[in-house]
């Protein structure tokens, strides 16, 4: 009996464990410099990430917005607001978002603040 208990609390705790590492969010690194972000483009599975936004040499502070492609990225309803830094990033500094759940489809990233283009894209597949 006690062996039959010590199978299953095995076979539990992999399987817990594996599902776990099926919900691990992941990190999302996207550098600024003057009037840009270094990627213009990346490609990702579904997930939850948390953006961490790198603010390199550039004199003020910025911020990130996350938008679904389509959608009119002025409206603040339309952003993903948890992709928010939860901080405007200092010069020479970085910071991270609250974690985001990506799911299929393409998104638009940019920065009001720097200001950066509004073509960069974030693919989820």
């Amino acid at each position: 009996m006690k062996n039959i208990l010590l199978i299953f609390a095995v076979v539990f705790g992999f399987n817990a464990a594996l599902q776990a590492q099926d919900t691990q969010t992941k990190t999302i690194t996207l550098e600024q410099t003057p009037g840009e972000f270094t990627k213009k483009q990346l490609t990702v599975s579904e997930g939850t990430y948390v953006f961490e936004i790198v603010n390199n040499g550039i004199d003020h502070k910025v911020g990130f917005v996350l938008v679904e492609k389509g959608k009119d990225i002025s409206k603040p309803e339309n952003h993903i607001q948890t992709a928010y830094v939860t901080a405007p990033v200092a010069t020479d500094s970085k910071q991270n978002s609250k974690p985001t759940v990506l799911s299929k489809g393409e998104y638009v990233y940019f920065c009001p603040l720097n200001p950066t283009a509004t073509d960069n894209i974030l693919v989820v597949q």
